[in-house]
């Protein structure tokens, strides 16, 4: 698996708030399961790998360990952290009412040319599939997911479901052993069709049978309960 996993994620930043950029690199990275659970995300050597100073580097992994994106160890080290099997289970109870209000209301209010966007999406997702890329193909999807939820026009809503995928990202580094042999796009077509129809129930129904599938897939990789 590691062999498989892209380990440039983290790229030099030269943007004027390097604190923010810093901040918002590692958080897209949880999100699209580049960071395994457990991996320690050491000060000095994250500051080299941004080509920022430590003190940016520390209000990056400071400000991530408050929203409880990372933890840290006994020697004050940010660490990505691991999913319960509980953990698992309640995100994707979250993420099936949130996801599913989301995509209801996307499909009132989302215009054409968004959802043929959102299509061409999840022909990443699915092309990405096809080449055995599974890394690409978990990025697509975080994508394709956030891009959806984008499309209801609810700020705050849209927050919530990021804080989610942030949290539960680290599970998708098991991403090549849970499903992509058997992986299928039918929720993402489901979910498609009822948004050019206007069909916000369905919609509604696609995203939770997606958040269902994505606890039965992943939650055999969670940690045990305590």
């Amino acid at each position: 698996m590691d062999a498989a996993q892209p380990r440039d994620w983290a790229r030099p930043i030269e943007k004027a708030n390097l604190s923010d950029a810093a901040y918002r690199a590692i958080r897209a990275a949880l999100a699209e399961g580049r960071l395994r659970p457990g991996e320690p995300l050491p000060l000095r050597p994250m500051s080299q790998r941004f080509k920022i100073s430590v003190t940016p580097m520390r209000e990056a992994l400071l400000r991530l360990v408050s929203e409880r994106a990372l933890s840290m160890d006994a020697r004050g080290t940010a660490v990505v952290p691991a999913l319960t099997r509980a953990r698992v289970q309640e995100i994707g109870d979250l993420r099936s009412d949130l996801e599913g209000r989301a995509a209801a209301l996307a499909a009132v209010r989302a215009q054409a040319a968004e959802i043929a966007a959102l299509a061409a999406v999840n022909e990443e997702v699915v092309a990405a599939h096809a080449a055995r890329d599974i890394p690409g193909a978990v990025r697509a999807n975080t994508r394709f997911h956030l891009r959806l939820c984008g499309l209801a026009r609810s700020p705050i809503l849209l927050e919530l479901v990021e804080s989610l995928w942030i949290r539960c990202g680290p599970i998708l580094w098991h991403a090549i052993d849970a499903r992509s042999p058997r992986w299928r796009p039918g929720p993402h077509l489901d979910a498609l069709a009822a948004l050019r129809e206007g069909d916000p129930e369905s919609a509604r129904d696609a995203m939770r049978v997606d958040a269902a599938r994505w606890v039965r897939d992943y939650i055999k990789f969670a940690a045990p309960d305590p």
